[in-house]
């Protein structure tokens, strides 16, 4: 057994806790991260890079097939599937290596290993199994940044097996194509990994429990983002639930529940669970600690405190929204508080972009309508469409629309929604808008380039008062 200490340990390495340990070197601290898997986490090795890898397939495997509209000539289009995995994997093999380079210049000591807490002095000690032993670290602080896994229904047939019922891991690396999915849960995976498998011929069905897909989007977008999928031949079921799955030889039929109460069945070579996940809170001796943990999720107040003297907790441990660039800013708030950094502010979950990329993409920042008018705001509205700017025409993506709220007596942008090509990467600008408290006088005196996609925020900007331009 070997014994060290330092002055925090960060448990999980995941974009949470690998962008902690490096903050905290940056502020002087000796930092040790442990990590039982991978360095990068779920995210980097089978969340956030893999799968845009395998949606970057798609994206470009669907422009072949439309090459002839752009005055081009490709003929037997097709694809390999155990290329497209490998070039998955390869990507997030390229950035565990960079997590790792990342590591060593920061001079952060990195334990692989299992961890688990007991009761210490100034902070909970870090006992760590490795294949070596048993390793002590005693630290003033520890940061948990052990993430989530995907939610399962212990019932009716609804365990996944790996075989023919897959969580997001084993639809990252599939070893057959489907020629007919069903995939259980309209959110960010659950729509990324359909539009994937559709896009590469899969017949493909997706079951909602509540009224709409993207149910945490802005309504309008939803009915939106629905219209385009069902277009591109996806069979979209809401308001329905899959009351039991049965295994056959090489296939499996749904019983689904609709929202008429009837119901009908769907054969599928593959289903895919997508309803939602839950931290990784076993076996870490929490609740020996007093930990206390709510529906899956570590409870902490707006600095990350879990409540015990020295412990933290930050990212998909902690709840929604889950997503990584949360848990990276959460990370170095958390250690800049400890560090006793001035001027801080609790993070404001409204500020937070949210991405979906799927083809159409779907971005968004701050309240949707709904939730806007639920807050007691008046609100002023703005929208315009992919089809009235040229360069949405010019690529051959005129399917889309931004969304802007605004606050009618301050001007305030209470939120932005936006559907269509690259919206993932148009969306920060409205970020930075809530982050600076920018107004609409803010929104239209900038100027926007042309011609750009980033023009059509401006001009949702200028609707909302009655002065758009071009529709």
């Amino acid at each position: 057994m070997t014994e060290r200490s330092c002055d925090l340990v960060v448990i999980g390495s995941g974009p949470g806790g690998y962008v902690a340990a490096i903050r905290a070197s940056q502020l002087g601290m000796k930092t040790v991260i442990v990590e039982r898997d991978a360095l990068g986490g779920v995210c980097l090795n089978w969340g956030c890079i893999p799968t845009k890898a395998l949606l970057r397939t798609a994206e470009v495997y669907t422009n072949m097939k439309h090459a002839a509209d752009f005055g081009l000539k490709a003929e037997n289009i097709g694809f390999d599937l155990k290329a497209v995995v490998e070039r998955s994997r390869g990507v997030s093999a390229r950035m565990e290596k960079g997590v790792g380079f990342l590591m060593k210049k920061n001079k952060i000591d990195v334990v692989m290993g299992t961890a688990r807490l007991e009761k210490g002095a100034a902070a909970p000690v870090v006992k760590v199994k490795t294949k070596d032993g048993e390793e002590t670290i005693k630290a003033k602080h520890v940061i948990l940044a052990t993430g989530a896994r995907a939610r399962t229904i212990p019932a009716a047939g609804l365990e996944p097996d790996g075989k023919f019922i897959w969580t997001a891991k084993e639809a990252m690396i599939p070893d057959v194509m489907p020629k007919n999915l069903l995939v259980i849960g309209s959110g960010a995976i659950g729509i990324e990994f359909a539009s994937f498998y559709n896009a590469l011929g899969a017949k493909t069905t997706v079951v909602e429990m509540v009224d709409r897909i993207l149910p945490a989007e802005d309504a309008e977008i939803s009915k939106f983002a629905e219209k385009q999928f069902k277009k591109q031949g996806m069979n979209i079921l809401t308001s329905a639930s899959v009351e039991k799955l049965e295994k056959g030889a090489d296939a499996v039929t749904a019983t689904i529940k609709t929202k008429d109460g009837k119901t009908q069945t769907v054969e599928a070579d593959r289903v895919i669970l997508a309803i939602g996940i839950t931290g990784n809170t076993e076996n870490l001796g929490l609740e020996a600690l007093g930990v206390k943990v709510d529906r899956g999720h570590v409870t902490v107040n707006d600095w990350l405190e879990t409540g015990v003297k020295g412990l933290y907790a930050i990212g998909d441990l902690t709840g929604a929204p889950w997503l990584a660039h949360k848990a990276s800013h959460e990370g170095v708030l958390c250690v800049e508080k400890i560090a006793g950094v001035k001027g801080l502010h609790p993070m404001d979950v409204t500020k937070i972009p949210g991405c979906t990329y799927s083809n159409p993409q779907v971005a968004s920042v701050g309240l949707t309508e709904a939730k806007a008018k639920e807050a007691g705001h008046k609100i002023k509205v703005g929208h315009f469409p992919f089809v009235g700017n040229g360069k949405a025409i010019a690529l051959g993506e005129p399917e889309g629309m931004v969304k802007t709220i605004f606050d009618e007596k301050t001007g305030e942008l209470l939120g932005a929604h936006m559907i269509g090509a690259e919206v993932t990467e148009l969306i920060q600008g409205f970020g930075l808008a809530r982050s600076m408290e920018g107004t609409e006088e803010d929104l239209m005196h900038a100027i926007f380039p042309h011609p750009t996609l980033s023009e059509m925020m401006h001009e949702s900007v200028l609707d909302a008062y009655g002065r758009v331009m071009h529709v």
